[in-house]
Parts: C-alpha cells; sequence; structure tokens
C-alpha cells in the first residue's frame, strides 16, 4: 500500500509539473574569439563603489545623481589581423524595476540605479536581450577596454528615505 500511495504522489507530482508552464531557457555563445574580461582590474567579484549622495540630489523621478565610471576590459584575445573586431557587452539584472533600472536590495527607498553606455551615454538595457557596444579589438591586438558608468536614479515616488543603497548586474561578453 505504501509503493501504491507513492507511486500515486510521484505521478501527480509530474502530472502537475507537465501543465504548468515551467520553462527554463539556457542562453549560451559559440565563437572563434574569446578572452579574458575584468571589471576595473578584478575578474572575481568586482566591486564599483558610488559616491555618497543627498536625498535631494534626486528631487523628481527620473533625477539622476553620483555617475561613476567603471571599466570593463579584455585581454588575452585571439585576434583577427584583417579587421577590428566589435565585442558587446551583454547586462541582465538579477532585479529589475518597472522602470527598467537595477532594483535596490538596501535600505534606502524611492531610489535605483542605472548604468549608462559611457560617459555622457544613454541608458544600457539590463533584460539582456540587447548588447551594448563599446569594446573593440583593433586589428593585430590582443586587449580593448570601454568605461560604463552607474549612477543613482530616483525610481519610485514619495520621499526617499535615506540608507544604503545595493544592486548586482550580470553581464557577459558577445563576440557575434
Amino acid at each position: 500500500m505504501k509503493k501504491l500511495t507513492l507511486t500515486l504522489a510521484i505521478t501527480a507530482i509530474f502530472a502537475i509539473n507537465a501543465q504548468a508552464s515551467n520553462i527554463i531557457t539556457f542562453k549560451g555563445e559559440v565563437a572563434t574569439q574569446t578572452c579574458i574580461v575584468d571589471v576595473n582590474g578584478s575578474n572575481s567579484q568586482p566591486l564599483v563603489l558610488l559616491p555618497t549622495i543627498a536625498a535631494s540630489d534626486l528631487p523628481d523621478v527620473g533625477a539622476t545623481a553620483g555617475g561613476t565610471a567603471f571599466k570593463i576590459s579584455v585581454t588575452g584575445c585571439i585576434v583577427d589581423t584583417v579587421k577590428d573586431q566589435p565585442i558587446k557587452t551583454v547586462f541582465v539584472a538579477n532585479q529589475l524595476t518597472a522602470g527598467g533600472n537595477l532594483k535596490n536590495t538596501g535600505t534606502a527607498t524611492n531610489v535605483a540605479l542605472q548604468i549608462l553606455t559611457g560617459p555622457g551615454g544613454t541608458k544600457v538595457d539590463l533584460t539582456g536581450s540587447v548588447g551594448t557596444a563599446g569594446l573593440v579589438v583593433k586589428k593585430n591586438e590582443n586587449a580593448a577596454s570601454h568605461e560604463f558608468v552607474v549612477q543613482y536614479v530616483r525610481d519610485g515616488v514619495g520621499m526617499i528615505d535615506p540608507g544604503s543603497v545595493v544592486s548586482t548586474v550580470q553581464y557577459a561578453i558577445s563576440y557575434l
């Protein structure tokens, strides 16, 4: 009887899971080009520190402050001796706000972070669906770097409660 009950329970679990639309998508890339990647000179858990700002520096929704440059570099690339090799950086937010910014997991409220394509640049798509240009390994070279910018952005209505601002983003290099 115990075996029958266990078999029925397992069958019910599989039946429930078969009806759900639980889909895992894996995405990768095979390329002739490969490089070693680092952020601000670190290839293991890089940390970018932003300056402390006042809540008043973000008076309205969409206001930005505290722009801080960070550099993504590639080295040891297999090079093409005929032409330059553009390389895209793909960013995927671990938590994305409705405004398309990096959600703050710290204690400050109504504040998020956004990444720009460079100093004075445009907002980067953080969904992972679009690679951001900037890195270009010149022909006959094997390294390149590109500066991006991260900045605070007011991403909610209401008062800003001061506190910590913490967020994470995953990144990958696309040679396509």
